[in-house]
């Protein structure tokens, strides 16, 4: 009797001894996973945070680019007219000029292309006259 309690006890007693690391194992290691994966979430924010700010600077240098390039193409117009009234001998030699100068900077917008309407689209398949047989006729090309 003695032997069949040793072989119930020492497997009973195995189970509770592994039943306890297990549960003291799972209660210390899900403590350092969150630690870490707070750490990626908080590393990922920040990149993420510096991108947005990365982006923010890089229009707002493209408006400041764009802006200057507006003021520097004025200033050339403003350039060009006034050597036109400056150094144009004549009355009608600086209406030209001028003429020529607000024309390049206001373009009239282009026609739209149309097709010709009388143009009939291409066919898949060759023609025939009314009485003539099909090419899917059964005597097509054959001679009588």
């Amino acid at each position: 009797m003695e032997h069949s309690l040793l072989v119930w006890l020492l497997p009973t007693l195995a189970l509770i001894a592994g039943v306890a690391i297990g549960f003291l194992v799972a209660r210390l290691l899900p403590n350092a996973a969150p630690n870490s994966t707070q750490r990626q979430l908080d590393d990922i924010q920040e990149r993420f945070d510096s991108y947005q700010n990365e982006v923010v600077t890089h229009f707002n240098s493209t408006a400041t680019l764009v802006k200057k390039l507006t003021q520097s193409y004025q200033e050339v117009q403003d350039h060009l007219a006034e050597g036109a009234n400056r150094l144009a001998l004549d009355e009608l030699t600086r209406q030209r000029l001028l003429a020529a100068l607000h024309s390049d900077s206001v373009q009239a917008p282009r026609e739209r292309l149309t097709p010709p309407r009388d143009q009939e689209p291409p066919r898949d398949y060759a023609p025939k006259t009314p009485n003539a047989p099909g090419m899917l006729d059964e005597h097509y090309g054959l001679k009588k």
